[in-house]
């Protein structure tokens, strides 16, 4: 069973971004349809389960909720964010561990397949 996690860091804070929503949809037939909506904990992790069934493979979207999130850190900002919702797709080819974790400023953002 493959398993997915993710964890959010707030590089223009230099701390885990607690309290970020992110919602994870799987794209079938050029459809989104959302599987789970968590919120990160005080270490920018989520701790529950992001798939639960035996056969994930598949095309993704995490959806992370970067302009909510710095609102509630109360970061002086511009009326309109230049990142507020933030999407990456990616795929499962395989049965095993996919971590998609993401590096956040205000300014910019960064993710990769991690460990």
């Amino acid at each position: 069973m493959s398993n997915l996690t993710t964890h959010v860091l707030d590089t223009s804070q230099g701390k885990p971004a607690e309290g970020m929503k992110i919602q994870l949809f799987k794209i079938e037939d050029k459809k989104s349809v959302q599987l789970a909506e968590v919120i990160t904990n005080k270490d920018g992790r989520v701790d529950q389960k992001l798939l639960n069934s035996s056969n994930n493979i598949g095309t993704y979207e995490l959806r992370f909720f970067a302009g909510d999130y710095f609102n509630k850190e109360n970061l002086k900002l511009t009326k309109i964010k230049f990142l507020d919702e933030i999407t990456i797709r990616f795929g499962i080819s395989d049965d095993t561990h996919y971590h998609v974790p993401l590096l956040i400023s205000p300014y910019g953002y960064s993710t990769y397949r991690g460990s």
